[in-house]
């Protein structure tokens, strides 16, 4: 009798280990929901690319035209933003209304809360700890920093819901085979790199993994056998209809561009500029000699052209008193020309990169790139709230300043405990490095630094907290729960 009694004593045990962690799964989804609830009621704001994003998306349901509307009402053909999100709205404007940006805005919550569950599964996919998937759901459901993007209507939060199908997708794929988890790769793939051109960085990736899955598939006649005769394979099948998939809707895209605009493009321009709009290439290199936080990204960078307090450029945008006069001269020049750039004065900041370059090769090429990375990934996410740009300054709003340590205290703990995972090399770990490694890289060789640009990392900085929480849950326990 005492065998039978010790497995009732086991199986009550896990009954009520399973019942709390759905206790626990829910209390996670709620406190998502009610935080992401709580950002759309005190911070929710239609503005500048939420804008953009919608003038599109109402052109395309009123004239059936990609275009913008200019300060006269004309409409403009237009490249300079992926289709993705304005389709997106365009769905939502025409089931709930022209200009009715708070559906789409719940429809992102409701996304993100499903890529919040799909992380914890992708959790439990790597681990087969349950402390792992409970962890996991509940850092990813209260992140304050995701969730403010779900409460606006910004192509961030589709995004992380892409990153997230995508990961659990190619874990699925590796372990079943099935065409569920291809067309769910496909379509995460396609869709991340339709919502922003960086997207696409997912896609490539990942499809190493989703590869290396349908060879492994094969059997011991490996690439060859993929490569080879064995074309009947229903992996190869799968890998050939992901990519006619994922290259469609760029294909028409592409198509849109050249028939439209006569010029190649299968993303959307570097600087957000249609053809024939000037880029400023001289002032985009000087900024790059000088501007490493968003505070001069906000300032200056955002500014130009338009009005500038000069007094804003910062002292580190000069290297000796000739410069400095040089570089006040020119701004001078600039608001005498009516704060606007011509190709002479975009000639002059040239001109001054130049210079600036030759000096300092060293810091233009590695110092400064390294520091904005550094900027986007460790700075107070706190740029959708209502916080001045100076809010280390304590004397001037002390509330503001210690709210913005704790932000960038909590900020640092999600990569402490990323790292600390990626420590353990769980399944799927040398992709998600690389990954970080190579939008590193592509962030380095941007002007503007902004925090928002590393928001993409979180997904997996989630599933990688989790498995780190886990390790301090005695498996025995986690035994028992499953």
């Amino acid at each position: 009798m005492e065998p039978a009694s010790s497995s009732q004593s086991t199986s009550r045990r896990a009954g009520i280990v399973r019942v709390l962690s759905i206790v626990s799964t829910v209390c996670a989804l709620l406190g998502g929901a009610v935080l992401r609830f709580w950002m759309i009621y005190n911070f929710f704001e239609v503005r500048d690319d939420s804008q953009l994003y919608g003038g599109i998306a109402k052109n395309l349901l009123l004239h059936h035209r990609y275009a913008i509307t200019d300060g006269s009402g004309a409409l403009h053909d237009t490249l300079i933003r992926l289709p993705g999100y304005p389709l997106f709205l365009a769905a939502c404007f025409r089931v709930f209304g022209i200009e009715n940006y708070f559906a789409p805005v719940c429809i992102q919550i409701l996304a993100e809360l499903g890529g919040c569950v799909l992380l914890s599964m992708l959790a439990w996919r790597l681990t087969h700890r349950l402390s792992a998937v409970q962890a996991t759901l509940w850092l990813s459901c209260l992140c304050p920093f995701t969730a403010i993007y779900a409460a606006e209507p910004l192509t961030e939060a589709p995004t992380l819901f892409c990153i997230a199908i995508t990961m659990w997708a190619v874990v699925r794929f590796r372990r079943w085979g099935d065409w569920r988890s291809v067309l769910a790769f496909t379509f995460a793939v396609a869709s991340a790199a339709l919502l922003r051109p960086d997207g696409a960085l997912v896609g490539l990736v990942f499809a190493l993994p989703m590869l290396g899955g349908a060879r492994d598939r094969l059997g011991s006649g490996g690439w060859r056998s993929f490569y080879g005769a064995s074309l009947g394979y229903g992996e190869l099948r799968k890998v050939i209809v992901c990519i006619v998939l994922v290259l469609v809707p760029f294909a028409a895209w592409t198509w849109r561009n050249w028939t439209t605009f006569q010029v190649f493009q299968p993303l959307a321009p570097r600087y957000a500029t249609d053809p024939g709009e000037p880029t400023w290439p001289g002032f985009q290199s000087w900024m790059k000699t000088w501007c490493i936080d968003f505070t001069s990204t906000y300032q200056i960078y955002w500014n130009m052209p338009g009005p500038i307090d000069v007094r804003n450029v910062p002292s580190r945008a000069w290297d000796f008193p000739e410069q400095q006069e040089e570089t006040l001269q020119l701004f001078a020049d600039y608001h005498a020309n009516g704060d606007e750039l011509s190709q002479s004065l975009d000639d002059r900041f040239a001109q001054l990169a130049n210079q600036r370059i030759r000096a300092d090769s060293f810091r233009y090429y590695f110092e400064l790139p390294l520091l904005r990375v550094g900027d986007m990934l460790f700075r107070p996410r706190v740029e959708n709230l209502p916080i001045d740009l100076d809010w280390w300054h304590y004397g001037n709003h002390r509330a503001e300043t210690r709210f913005s340590w704790f932000y960038a205290g909590l900020n640092a703990l999600y990569f402490l405990l990323g790292f600390i995972g990626l420590c353990f090399r769980p399944p799927l770990a040398k992709w998600m490095l690389l990954y970080f490694v190579l939008r590193c890289l592509l962030l380095a060789t941007i002007e503007a630094p902004e925090a928002r640009y590393t928001i993409e990392f979180f997904p997996m900085l989630f599933v990688l907290g989790g498995i780190a929480i886990a390790r301090f849950v005695p498996q025995k326990q986690t035994a028992q729960a499953l």
